[in-house]
């Protein structure tokens, strides 16, 4: 029995009406060339399928760090990767063509055409939000989720259908359900009534007014731990130093993703028609801040002592502090139900992995 997922209906949030048993059928002709022979150990395509069962994906975002991984994981693969940038400049610094030869950068003006004939696009832009907040950067951190979105969503609209893409996969965050220190969110939980939940309310808002035939997946991403970024590239440097600890009170809930895991999601969205709807991309055992700290003294062999109290973080970052000092105990209820595998379940191997190679 073919698995759909759709998010309970929010009070801050259209529906979308589901695919008809005929149009998905349609669909799934359409998508079938790179669905057929389906590889549930890492979710995208084997390099030893032919040719024809490649895909064509546009992806907003791919010079940040979940961007840049999913390129290059989709490059292994075979696939045909079309970068949509706002600096032409930044992104062949990234992806040199040297290195990439195969990738295509397309300036905003030009997305329109590349968009189209595309399979899917994978929209992950966002001004970060690690900041301090005035209130022009809280302007400019909604505007680019939301413009980029709408402009993402528009193009895909106005394509014909022949070669309309038929999977958009829009990142947006566990920002969504607001801060709880005892509650627990999964994918049905309500939006919470902050700024952040604010913001993700009206980026989801944007990716739905997307055509209902096309596979709609959005994905609530948590805390994403990496090497080359993230939250865990900026703590790192201070545990080095016998400085690190946990920040304030420490019992914040953090909902973390080794970023492996997230390409990984975000590769079984694109090749599994049963993901749709809203899925968290976050582990299934989050931890609490002090918990990590501790976990990731331990990895790194030193001591986790010295906590950053919490007028000191406000100083910094104004309400921007609010990322840090508070967190949601987050669930990814959908992607255990869907059968997702992990490759890292507990936060002590994530922080192995990434720290130790």
């Amino acid at each position: 029995m073919e698995l759909l997922w759709t998010a309970r209906p929010s009070a801050f949030l259209p529906t979308r009406q589901p695919l008809s048993p005929q149009v998905r059928q349609v669909k799934k002709s359409r998508v079938g060339y790179f669905c057929n022979i389906y590889n549930s150990s890492n979710g995208c395509i084997s390099d030893s399928q032919s040719k024809e069962n490649q895909m064509t994906i546009s992806i907003t975002g791919a010079t940040g760090f979940i961007g840049r991984r999913l390129v290059q994981r989709l490059v292994s693969d075979n696939h045909q990767v079309r970068v949509l940038t706002r600096s032409t400049e930044k992104a062949k610094f990234v992806f040199p063509v040297e290195k990439y030869p195969e990738i295509i950068i397309a300036e905003e003006t030009e997305w329109d055409n590349y968009i189209q004939g595309s399979n899917a696009v994978v929209n992950l832009a966002g001004l970060p939000i690690s900041t301090r907040w005035s209130s022009e950067i809280k302007k400019e951190i909604k505007q680019s989720r939301i413009g980029v979105t709408s402009k993402v969503v528009e193009s895909i609209n106005n394509a014909n259908g022949d070669i309309r893409p038929t999977v958009l996969i829009s990142a947006t965050a566990v920002g969504y359900y607001g801060t709880s220190e005892t509650g627990v969110f999964d994918e049905n939980s309500p939006s919470g009534n902050d700024y952040l939940s604010e913001v993700c309310r009206e980026w989801e808002t944007r990716a739905l007014e997307v055509k209902g035939d096309v596979r709609l997946v959005l994905i609530r991403i948590g805390v994403v731990l990496g090497k080359d970024g993230g939250a865990l590239a900026k703590m790192i440097p201070f545990f080095q130093m016998f400085a690190g600890g946990p920040i304030g009170t420490g019992k914040q809930w953090i909902s973390w993703i080794h970023l492996d895991d997230l390409v990984n999601l975000i590769c079984e969205a694109l090749s599994n028609p049963s993901y749709e709807g809203v899925i968290n991309g976050t582990a299934p055992n989050p931890v609490r801040l002090a918990e990590m700290c501790e976990q990731l003294g331990n990895v790194m062999g030193r001591p986790s002592w010295l906590p950053v109290p919490e007028f000191a973080l406000k100083a910094m970052l104004g309400d921007g502090a609010t990322i840090v000092l508070e967190g949601q105990r987050v669930l990814p209820l959908k992607a255990k139900e869907l059968g997702f595998s992990y490759k890292y379940s507990y936060i002590k191997d994530a922080l192995k992995s990434i720290v130790i190679h």
